[in-house]
């Protein structure tokens, strides 16, 4: 089952989708911010033309474990995706996903012009290998 990854954020909205074995992760594209309910329509359409079968949005928590200005954006956001999809949507903590985008950026070689650039795509890839890592595979064969 492939799953897409969704790096919510106020300008942007970076897209990751895993390959069909739900055991490696790749950036898609990034999504200009338009509207909450305009953004959700067009995750739930990319979702179904990438055959996702569970959309997974990023969350970023406080110190205390609760969840930020930004996390309770992205909660709105998945309620707002529930409402225009039937596929499960399931919110995952983002803990460090820029920071980790950032240092896959300079070990894939990228200039720093690049690595300062927009990398949300990349960060939600990096979101849904850390969820994609929690799954229980049988061995390959």
């Amino acid at each position: 089952m492939r799953i897409l990854a969704v790096d919510h954020g106020e300008k942007r909205i970076g897209l990751a989708v895993s390959d069909e074995t739900a055991r490696l992760a790749r950036p898609l594209t990034v999504l200009k911010h338009v509207s909450r309910a305009l953004d959700a329509a067009r995750v739930a359409e990319i979702a179904a033309q990438q055959g996702a079968g569970l959309v997974l949005v990023g969350q970023s928590f406080d110190l205390d474990g609760k969840p930020n200005p930004a996390g309770r954006s992205a909660a709105r956001f998945a309620d707002a995706l529930k409402l225009q999809t039937d596929r499960p949507v399931l919110l995952w903590d983002e803990a460090l996903t820029t920071r980790d985008a950032q240092n896959a950026a300079l070990a894939m070689g990228l200039g720093r012009g690049k690595r300062a650039g927009h990398l949300d795509d990349l960060a939600a890839a990096v979101l849904l290998q850390s969820y994609l890592d929690t799954l229980e595979h049988p061995p390959l064969e």
